[in-house]
């Protein structure tokens, strides 16, 4: 009899440690779900610094005394200078963006009054604020488009050669954009962009003895730049 309540005794405890490791081994329905991995939304703020290419086309409409001349042209040099740009993003895919930047400019006499020689020298300051959609093309190439607003002040105006008085209006225009980034990490990319700015502001230059020319000068410049850009 005794052997028997041993024997039972220890089939019991068997049973009930195996009992108690199985119980173990099922979920729990208190446990929570794992909780995924926290992953940041990118800021809506982004930078780019580029080398911009500035490249004025030059057409002119010019009067000397009030009357027209014929076969007039002015040549506007090119230009290469850093330039800063700012973009916010409202959504993923739109965005506005504020570029800064200034180049100096050479502008000389050509066609029928190239005798005349350099004209005089100006700096302009063109800020263009643009709206621009953003396309997810792949995870890392994001090409945009953009249309804006733009003014253009022109200041350090100097007169060169036979010429006093030179004078560029500061004017307001439009701009288109396009562009893409490629992207090599969540903040740092490498961005390409195009932009075309429609200026025709008014020129003013006299000629001593001579009188004084006035018009306007199409300017219409590409402004061609390549840089990296950095998302907060």
């Amino acid at each position: 009899m005794l052997r028997c309540s041993i024997t039972a005794a220890i089939a019991l405890g068997l049973l009930a440690t195996a009992t108690t490791a199985h119980a173990a081994d099922l979920p729990s329905a208190r446990t929570a779900p794992a909780t995924p991995a926290f992953v940041a939304e990118p800021s809506p703020w982004m930078i780019r610094l580029r080398g911009l290419a500035v490249i004025p086309q030059g057409n002119a409409s010019l009067k000397l005394n009030g009357a027209p001349l014929s076969g007039e042209k002015v040549d506007v040099s090119n230009s290469v200078v850093p330039e800063l740009d700012i973009t916010y993003f409202f959504t993923k895919n739109f965005a506005v963006e504020l570029i800064l930047g200034t180049t100096p400019h050479t502008v000389k006499a050509a066609g029928s009054i190239a005798s005349l020689g350099t004209i005089g020298k100006a700096w302009l300051l063109p800020p263009t604020l643009t709206a621009q959609y953003h396309f997810d093309l792949t995870e890392t190439i994001k090409p945009y488009v953009g249309a804006g607003i733009n003014y253009t002040i022109f200041y350090g105006q100097k007169s060169r050669g036979v010429f006093s008085g030179f004078d560029i209006e500061n004017q307001f225009g439009l701009a288109l954009q396009a562009g893409v980034d490629i992207m090599i990490d969540q903040h740092w990319g490498i961005n390409f962009d195009v932009k075309k700015l429609f200026l025709e502001p008014k020129v003013k230059a006299n000629i001593p003895g001579t009188g004084v020319v006035t018009g306007k000068v199409k300017l219409d410049p590409w402004l061609i730049g390549t840089g990296v850009t950095y998302r907060f």
